[in-house]
């Protein structure tokens, strides 16, 4: 079945900032059958990453940004449950701690990467937005982590994926969990530079890194 216009739809949404339209297309994509996982990919992540270029060029300003935040939780916040359904009896391929680091309230991204992770067979404890550094810590031990993913969305916050991986080192964690980083002020550079294990630029990189951090092809 060709869900092109409904891609198309959801995408839309997302630009116009429009969470009830977006939860409701979410809900008649599940009803027609279509897979969650397309749906986030196809529809909402292409909104979403249209938005991130436009915010990056100034064509897009805060209100908006916030707006087509809210759009796609709305989505996922439908969307994420189907994922977790389908994902049952699937054998789990590591257990994920992710969050917005100390200072830094930024969720967009973060939000999909937890989304992506799920869908891919992941177990994702999501800590959510200016999360403290010892609460990283701390939850990595609780939920027993194989991976903590720090995301940063300013350069004045992008200190604290150093320091959450120092905090690790000190509880004696670094030789079990693996640190993933990203954001849109984050590069590969930057990763080396701080000792984490692997950056992701985006959603989807972010799976294939997490899976070569787990061994799985």
């Amino acid at each position: 079945m060709d869900f092109v216009e409904l891609y198309s739809s959801m995408k839309q949404t997302v630009l116009d900032g429009d969470a009830d339209e977006a939860e409701r297309l979410a809900r008649q994509a599940l009803e027609a059958g279509v897979p969650p996982l397309e749906a986030i990919e196809q529809g909402y992540v292409k909104g979403i990453e249209e938005v991130g270029a436009l915010f990056e060029k100034g064509e897009m300003f805060l209100p908006e940004l916030v707006a087509a935040a809210e759009a796609m939780k709305q989505a996922l916040g439908v969307l994420q449950p189907a994922l977790e359904t389908s994902a049952q009896g699937r054998k789990v391929l590591g257990r994920v701690v992710i969050g917005t680091v100390k200072g830094d309230i930024h969720d967009i991204g973060k939000s999909i990467v937890g989304s992506m992770l799920t869908a891919s067979g992941f177990d994702v404890l999501d800590l959510g937005v200016d999360v403290d550094i010892a609460a990283f810590v701390e939850k990595a031990k609780e939920f027993n982590a194989d991976i903590v993913g720090l995301s940063a969305l300013l350069t004045t916050t992008m200190p604290a994926q150093r320091e959450v991986i120092r905090k690790l080192e000190e509880a004696g964690l670094r030789g079990k969990i693996k640190v993933m980083v990203g954001g849109a002020p984050v590069t590969e550079r930057w990763a080396v530079e701080i000792g984490a294990d692997g950056y992701a630029e985006d959603a989807i990189r972010a799976v294939a890194a997490a899976k070569k951090m787990m061994g799985v092809a």
